[in-house]
């Protein structure tokens, strides 16, 4: 279940999509039924089942097939879903469904899913087990002097034999989870004052609090709460969030990409696609029980309201001015950000205990549609002297007649005018608003005609040279990177689409003329997937600009169909049954190679912890294979000669040599890749508090994802990372320069 979920209504899905997709935002599972545990299977379940193993039988990529393989891969994967560090099940528990490991197949396909039930129900029966004694050992006075590790990766345990070793394992996991309480500080976050309040005497407006660590009663308070909120939120688990888990183990054992999408799962697809929604504008983390705010969409409701802030709770959802307040303590997230959804203009009454004072309060806040502007395209211009060096202060954001942020002017011209102008565009994903383009809307959301408006705007600025920053972005729509590559050459094959018939498609930007032809930087990390590996493989096989980052991309080149099932059923008034979406074809470079497993490779890489995070496609299992095909005939723009790469990698080595920053990088990338080797980790509190740093790669990505969500999330900010990524822009225009006299 993912931790986030995002206000907003999206209006019923009926469409067919060809796209690709690595993460959903904000997002969170269907749950049409509050407080609903799973009964019998449903006559739609039935047919779900049906539509779904007959699709993936007939039309995966793989061409596997529902069979006994795939059916062993099934619950192997449901069963992790469900119990992934081996805490709950025991191996009798396991080996009670031995027997149904080759018959998952057979089924399903008869739409038969009161397996997954039966699994379920002995699962929460160890959940209840547990959990009870959890508490106990959270009470127990642990001693934290004496030596002895916890083995932290799953990969490495068994299944449990007997309740004993269970009960030792749990002994050892809330030893570790004190451990972290009360050795860790929290992230500090960023604060406004509420409307008609002051800032508190020791904080100015803005600025950031110490973060303290918290005391080992505090500790044990909130990891009573925590296993009570875990019980509670199995117990609330219903029909449709247990059919979209035990499906998607069936279909991620063809690929890791294919899912079942349950129905308001499908809602929310189409949301971060459409960057629309309806509500007040706000994510929220279910945490301890607790409904807490974790950011407010820039100009939506309740930030242009005031009242409510980031770390608020709310406690309580009313509707209307007078509509009694529901208690939601213990509530599952997605029901709450249901009762919160609601059409522009009608009033949601939110309870809160606020973050600053504690106290209750009660808000009424008008819903509205909200554009989620931090998740489109976005610019910024910075400008550098021809050496590098840095001349720019902060100057103000220009926005168009339609108030749409454009590009962010900093600094100024020097007296000869020797400046260099850097276009920064900040792309999260290759969005496109479906339902917009399908109904022929004029002003559909779409990333290539907000990245074309973006560079007509850096063409009258004189701009330079011109960096896509593409990391973190998981990726989207397939004619949307299509459209996007087209702006920066003059016309050709962009991408190679193979199916299961073998037949091998190009996608074409029949377009004459680049928008954008000058120098091009395309920056990269690990979590930069498929659509945006389409633009990052097109660009570096035009030989049109460099790339720059971690090693590699993500490494995900296949191609995924959403098909409402609904439809299949009954195409006039189709019944909402989610959304299959199915692995169906596979993507290659212009110059022939696939992207899957192996990604988008650096021109130039530079050190990066994400490079060696267990998060690409080759970390993930029954991923598919990496192949080639034929290369395309298509242009060499000559922006990449080997002659510049090489001397590009020379100067920035130099400079990584000599940084600080990296050279920090360096030795926790040594720390990471040493820990990473050790699958425990120790309960001494001496010692873990020696190590803490080094093995806490949990905390990093959690660190870089709130970071991402962040509210007011800046446009390539001024970090050391970003300024050595600008100083290489600065070398490649310099050896541009150098190259275009000496072929005079």
């Amino acid at each position: 279940m993912n931790r986030f979920a995002a206000l907003g209504t999206g209006r019923n899905a009926r469409f067919w999509i060809l796209g690709l997709l690595l993460t959903a935002v904000a997002a969170s599972l269907a749950a049409p039924q509050a407080w609903a545990r799973p009964g019998q299977s449903r006559q739609q379940d039935r047919y779900i089942a049906l539509l779904v193993s007959s699709k993936m039988d007939r039309q995966h990529l793989s061409g596997l097939g529902v069979n006994d393989k795939t059916s062993e891969r099934a619950l192997t994967i449901f069963l992790e879903t469900l119990d992934p560090f081996k805490l709950y099940l025991t191996q009798a528990d396991v080996g009670q469904f031995a027997a149904e490991r080759t018959k998952i197949d057979d089924q399903i396909r008869s739409g038969d899913v009161s397996v997954a039930n039966r699994i379920f129900d002995v699962f929460l029966k160890r959940v209840t087990q547990r959990t009870a004694r959890a508490h106990e050992w959270v009470d127990f006075p642990h001693d934290f002097t004496i030596d002895e590790s916890m083995v932290r990766d799953p990969e490495k345990l068994d299944w449990v034999k007997t309740d004993a070793e269970a009960d030792e394992r749990w002994r050892q996991r809330v030893k570790f989870d004190l451990l972290l309480q009360t050795t860790d500080k929290p992230n500090p976050r960023k604060t406004k004052p509420r409307q008609g309040e002051g800032a508190p005497e020791d904080q100015t407006p803005g600025a950031e609090q110490e973060p303290k660590t918290i005391t080992e009663a505090e500790a044990r308070d909130r990891l009573h709460k925590r296993y009570r909120s875990i019980a509670k939120r199995w117990e609330q688990t219903d029909n449709d969030e247990l059919l979209e888990m035990f499906l998607t183990a069936v279909t991620t054992s063809f690929d890791p990409h294919s899912s079942y999408m349950s129905p308001s799962n499908l809602d929310n697809f189409m949301i971060m696609m459409r960057l629309e929604l309806d509500g007040i504008g706000a994510s929220l983390e279910s945490k301890y029980g607790e409904t807490i705010v974790r950011s407010l969409v820039p100009g939506g409701a309740a930030d242009k309201d005031g009242r409510l802030q980031i770390d608020d709770v709310i406690t309580g959802v009313g509707q209307g001015t007078d509509g009694q307040l529901v208690d939601i303590t213990d509530m599952k997230l997605n029901d709450v950000v249901m009762m919160i959804r609601g059409k522009p203009d009608s009033i949601v009454r939110l309870e809160v205990k606020t973050a600053a004072t504690s106290e209750l309060k009660t808000y009424d806040i008008k819903r509205a549609r909200i554009e989620l502007k931090d998740s489109e395209a976005r610019s910024r211009i910075i400008e550098r002297g021809p050496d590098g060096a840095v001349i720019a202060q902060p100057g103000d954001e220009i926005a168009d007649s339609n108030k749409r942020p454009t590009a962010q002017i900093i600094g100024q011209e020097r007296a000869d005018g020797s400046v260099i102008k850097i276009g920064v565009i900040d792309l999260p994903s290759f969005y496109m608003d479906m339902d917009g383009r399908r109904d022929g809307k004029d002003d559909y959301k779409s990333t290539a005609r907000d990245m074309e408006r973006l560079l007509r705007e850096f063409k009258e600025q004189g701009v330079d040279l011109v960096i896509v920053d593409l990391r973190f972005n998981g990726g989207g729509s397939l004619p949307e990177s299509v459209d996007a590559t087209g702006l920066f050459i003059d016309k050709g094959p962009v991408v190679q689409v193979k199916g299961t018939d073998g037949r091998i498609v190009p996608y074409r930007d029949d377009k004459s003329g680049a928008l954008w032809s000058g120098p091009l930087v395309v920056v990269i990390n690990k979590f930069s997937a498929s659509a945006s590996e389409i633009f990052a493989g097109a660009i570096q096989d035009y030989a049109r600009g460099i790339v720059v980052g971690d090693r590699a991309t993500h490494g995900k080149g296949t191609v995924q169909q959403l098909d409402e099932l609904g439809r299949v059923v009954a195409p006039l008034n189709p019944p909402n049954y989610g959304a299959l979406k199915m692995t169906i074809q596979q993507f290659y470079r212009p110059g022939g190679d696939s992207t899957q497993n192996r990604g988008v490779v650096s021109d130039v890489e530079l050190p990066s912890r994400t490079t060696h995070w267990d998060v690409g496609e080759s970390d993930l299992k029954y991923a598919m294979k990496f192949d080639r095909v034929n290369p395309l005939p298509h242009d060499n723009y000559r922006f990449a000669s080997p002659q510049i790469i090489q001397q590009l990698k020379i100067r920035s080595e130099a400079r990584v040599t000599a940084s600080e920053h990296f050279q920090k990088e360096k030795k926790a990338i040594e720390r990471y890749l040493s820990r990473k080797e050790d699958p425990s980790v120790t309960l001494n509190r001496e010692k873990f508090l020696a190590e803490v740093e080094e093995l806490n790669t949990e905390k990093d990505q959690e660190k870089v994802f709130d970071e991402i969500q962040a509210k007011e999330r800046k446009i390539f900010p001024e970090t050391p990372y970003n300024e050595e990524v600008l100083a290489i822009a600065v070398d490649y225009l310099q050896l541009l320069n150098e190259q275009r006299l000496a072929q005079k």
